[in-house]
């Protein structure tokens, strides 16, 4: 209990030191009851990539907001069509600040907690304009459904999909991601530092990605939170096939149950 005690008023801490510097670009906290569409769009897909199991969809079904926290929530709808005419047994959410807000260096940070079960797939990251993997991808907390690691990753021309530039952060013993933690990239011209619960967890230099390509980090971004499920990431990590690519009959029964979800409690980004 301490140490949740003492991480809730770093969490606090945090966003009033920004506030009080007038440091902040975008502060989020949920506190409406409805989501802000002034400043998120809600993606509609018809088609998914990297052989993802969900449609996404903008529904309060799959994303809520309650009691100042949003909820990202997959639920399982067999046999929905989308609009482009594919069937998908699984719906989700995705929202993101795209042509609402972008930025270009400063830091990005969300408080999240996380459901555990092989193949779900919860993603905190920021996306730049234009074709990809050109326009620069950052994963500041991605997981795969293990609960005792999460992963940071960047993607861009000459690294991705299996990128070289890539780390897994394991918790301590005792912790995982089903409890709070506060996943945060500091972004310069220079270079990308990723924390969490303010612990520098992986750093990456543009020297490092122009081993591989070219810096794909000197255009706006805008914020992405996503849950996915199945794929090509997931699959890569638990091996599992079927009765979906990536995710098992275990995880599917917790989506049928209402026992997966991503929660969030703030998204902040400042100017340093």
């Amino acid at each position: 209990m301490k140490s949740l005690f003492v991480l809730t008023l770093l969490c606090c801490s945090t966003v009033l030191f920004a506030q009080q510097k007038n440091d902040t670009l975008f502060y989020e906290n949920f506190n409406s009851p409805l989501l802000n569409r002034a400043v998120w769009n809600v993606e509609v897909t018809g088609n998914t990539v990297n052989n993802e199991q969900q449609a996404y969809v903008d529904s309060a079904g799959t994303i809520s907001i309650t009691n100042g926290m949003l909820y990202i929530t997959p639920v399982y709808h067999p046999g929905y069509l989308s609009n482009h005419q594919k069937k998908y047994d699984f719906l989700s959410g995705r929202i993101n600040t795209r042509g609402k807000f972008e930025f270009t260096y400063g830091t990005a940070t969300a408080r999240i907690k996380m459901s555990t079960g092989a193949g779900l797939w919860p993603a905190f990251w920021a996306l730049g304009e234009g074709k990809w993997p050109d326009c620069g991808e950052i994963d500041m907390m991605e997981n795969v459904g293990d609960s005792s690691w999460v992963s940071h990753a960047l993607h861009g021309p000459g690294y991705f999909g299996n990128t070289p530039l890539a780390y897994r952060y394991h918790f301590p013993a005792g912790t995982d991601v089903t409890q709070w933690h506060i996943y945060s990239v500091k972004w310069t011209p220079n270079s990308l530092t990723f924390s969490v619960d303010g612990q520098v967890t992986y750093t990456v230099t543009k020297a490092m990605t122009e081993y591989y390509g070219r810096w794909a980090y000197d255009n706006p971004k805008y914020i992405i939170l996503n849950f996915a499920l199945g794929g090509g990431y997931p699959k890569g990590v638990n091996k599992i096939t079927t009765p979906y690519f990536g995710l098992p009959q275990s995880t599917v029964d917790k989506i049928k149950s209402g026992e997966a979800q991503m929660q969030v409690d703030w998204v902040l980004v400042t100017k340093n």
